[in-house]
């Protein structure tokens, strides 16, 4: 940690318990009783089902340095264990990520959107990698407790932060950008995901604009060109400066940056950059991560040998024997899931998908679910399985009944059956569902063709 305990007398006030060093330098942060270490600063958070203060009666045995305690926290505490109380624990937790943020000084960005926030964080640590080790989100830590514990993961060693920046509803991305401070934010795109929790595409484009609550006012914004609603709501909130990116077979608006997809290689003004990640969508979020490069200083002849890893389940093509398996099992969103089916169109040979349910849509689930079938049919798809027992699978089935093969099946593994006796060698297969549905449990029992 670069913090002193003086740092926190200025933000808690005086502490309780114990005698102490104000210059000594704040112990290693922790919320996980089972990983305490002597020395450490204990933050016991308080869940739906769990409450860390039930563990501060072990806390001398482990020798920590001092922790937080809520203030409506009745129960006697450990003799001389120096502590703060606060309101709330996890704004406590917050706030040492944001002052240990402030102390590290470095260049921070923050990604949220509605579709492709995790890709797009990858493509932009492999375009920031040129200036050294860079601090990112890893898994699904993009919530009100994985992006501090990501901030105060970082050292003075880290030339950059990448912060991943999800939302189950509105503030939630205002408070992270608060405790974050970014210097970029990207917004990738306004889709439908979480519509059944926000209401409209409208209050989603607000909820993701909450990035710039606290972005450096001398910061930019990256977005994709082109999008009314997403211009709109950040006109609302923000007046700083903004980088618009678009592909060049895009409709013509104002832009900054152009990117012409040529093969396997994007084209940016006279530099060729690789297109490791397959599909128009990923082309996209890659011209987004450049734009970031750009601003960092990151030439673009760095750029030319940049690797790019995302987590399974995400633009993964694999070889079972003859079929080729594009595996897109890891979430799902209507804009995800016809990105995805694009990517299938574009792809030599018979076209098969399998897809799941998209969750969290609301009065409009059976509506998205109709336009993603309705794609299909339209693309020219040779067979799709459905995995759903529900109402948005019959609604799916009905509008795709044109297809060659179609089948409705209730759990990912049923659809082994079907497939099997449709699939030749040499055809292609796409997995595509929201995290729920666990489509993945269907690839060990794919045949090998």
């Amino acid at each position: 940690m670069t913090l002193t305990l003086r740092q926190l007398l200025d933000a808690w006030g005086t502490p309780q318990g114990g005698s102490f060093d104000p210059d000594s330098l704040v112990g290693r942060v922790c919320t996980d009783s089972r990983q305490l270490q002597a020395g450490d600063f204990f933050v016991p958070l308080v869940g739906e089902r769990f409450d860390g203060h039930h563990f501060l009666a072990q806390l001398p045995e482990h020798k920590v340095q001092s922790a937080v305690v809520s203030r409506s926290w009745t129960e006697p505490l450990p003799s001389g264990l120096l502590h703060w109380r606060v309101d709330d624990t996890l704004l406590a937790y917050q706030q040492l990520a944001l002052l240990h943020r402030r102390a590290l000084a470095k260049p921070l960005v923050a990604v949220t959107g509605s579709a492709g926030k995790t890709t797009t964080r990858e493509l932009i640590r492999a375009v920031l990698a040129p200036l050294g080790a860079i601090q990112a989100s890893e898994g699904n830590n993009n919530n009100d407790v994985g992006v501090p514990l990501t901030v105060l993961g970082a050292s003075a060693a880290d030339a950059a932060l990448v912060i991943e920046m999800g939302m189950r509803g509105p503030g939630e991305i205002e408070r992270l950008s608060r405790c974050t401070e970014p210097d970029l934010a990207v917004i990738t795109n306004i889709g439908t995901a979480h519509i059944g929790r926000l209401g409209s595409r409208e209050a989603i484009a607000a909820a993701k604009c909450e990035i710039t609550a606290g972005l450096n006012p001398k910061g930019t914004v990256v977005i994709p060109a082109g999008d009314p609603l997403l211009e709109s709501a950040l006109a609302a909130v923000w007046s700083g400066r903004v980088l618009r990116v678009r592909l060049a077979d895009d409709p013509e608006v104002e832009s900054d940056l152009v990117g012409d997809v040529n093969g396997d290689q994007l084209l940016i003004d006279a530099d060729r950059l690789p297109l490791q990640l397959e599909g128009r969508h990923n082309a996209r979020n890659l011209l987004l991560a450049v734009a970031v490069a750009d601003q960092l200083g990151v030439s673009r002849k760095a750029l030319q040998a940049m690797q790019v890893t995302v987590p399974g389940g995400r633009n993964r093509r694999l070889q079972q024997g003859g079929l080729t398996l594009l595996d897109e099992t890891y979430n799902a969103s209507p804009e995800a899931v016809l990105a995805a089916l694009e990517l299938l169109a574009a792809q030599p040979g018979r076209r098969f998908a399998v897809l799941g349910t998209m969750l969290e849509l609301g009065e409009r689930s059976l509506e998205l679910h109709q336009e993603v079938a309705a794609r299909a049919v339209q693309l020219g798809l040779d067979g799709l399985v459905l995995v759903d027992g529900g109402a948005e699978g019959k609604a799916m089935a009905e509008v795709a009944a044109p297809l060659p093969h179609l089948q409705l099946v209730s759990h990912p593994e049923d659809a082994a059956a079907p497939l099997a006796a449709w699939l030749n060698s040499g055809d292609v297969l796409l997995l595509k569902a929201s995290r729920g549905v666990a489509l993945e449990r269907l690839i060990p029992l794919l045949p090998l063709l």
